[in-house]
């Protein structure tokens, strides 16, 4: 009997050590899928903040003040980090272990509840989405683009962007039936990042365009960090902390709801 334990000891040390070597594999793809998320954001600072910026020049805000293009980019393009890294945790990510890996599954079989679960994936999101987040702020840091500390609450600013958006994501993920569906998802957001008021000014636009990008999150996003990048405070950012929180609200009532259909169906 002894000799039967001992070899049942070795083969279960074998499996554990199997195992935990495969989540170490994982979690290494894990980050190294971040990261480069993060080195997508800066590039896009470097082609259109830097190379597009150099040729610009200044260019003058609605309220007569010259800012350099890049220091009014910068904020935008981070704004779509900080949505695109939760967008991406939450919608695709999620799709995959509800559709096809079936994690949730034995989650279920816990305490733990379709809220709860929402919750998890949330809080993981907003890790990722922290870390373009960082990665960025660091780098605008670094090419002298933080004008003041005070530009540093944009840090906070786009985490709360990010949690608006993670209720988009879960809802989505529970919404499509296939990969193909999320071709939707990114035509969308790509729309929202080329006209969101990104690389102009909204009021630039043709007067008929101006009120779809005002309906866009993104654009209220944008327009909240840029105000605190540039110091410019004012009534407006009211409106987009309004829009976003009503986003997040609304989002994560209407995601734990779809998310708890699709798992007890």
């Amino acid at each position: 009997m002894s000799v039967i334990a001992y070899g049942a000891a070795r083969a279960g040390l074998r499996n554990s050590g199997a195992l935990l070597n495969r989540n170490w594999i994982a979690m290494r793809r894990a980050w190294i899928l971040i990261l480069s998320g993060a080195v997508e954001s800066l590039l896009f600072l470097f082609a259109f903040g830097f190379g597009v910026g150099a040729l610009v020049g200044d260019i003058t805000l609605p309220d007569g003040t010259a800012v350099s293009y890049t220091a009014y980019v910068a904020p935008a393009i981070l704004a779509n980090a900080a949505m695109m890294g939760v967008l991406a945790e939450t919608s695709i990510n999620v799709f995959a272990k509800f559709k096809w890996m079936k994690v949730y599954d034995g989650i279920l079989n816990t305490p733990l509840r379709p809220f709860e679960v929402a919750l998890g994936e949330v809080w993981w999101a907003l890790i990722r989405g922290f870390t373009y987040i960082g990665a960025f702020v660091v780098v605008m840091g670094l090419f002298g683009l933080l004008d003041s500390w005070w530009a540093l609450l944009a840090i906070p600013a786009c985490v709360f962007i990010a949690l608006a958006f993670a209720g988009i994501g879960l809802t989505l993920a529970t919404l499509f039936r296939d990969w193909t569906d999320f071709d939707w998802m990114n035509a969308v957001v790509f729309t929202m990042f080329l006209f969101g008021g990104t690389f102009t000014p909204v009021e630039s636009y043709p007067s008929l365009l101006q009120p779809v990008v005002y309906v866009m999150p993104l654009y209220h996003g944008i327009e909240l960090v840029r105000g605190i990048s540039l110091g410019q405070l004012g009534p407006m950012m009211l409106v987009h902390i309004a829009y976003l929180l009503a986003l997040c609200l609304g989002g994560m009532w209407i995601a734990q709801r779809r998310l708890a259909r699709a798992l007890y169906k």
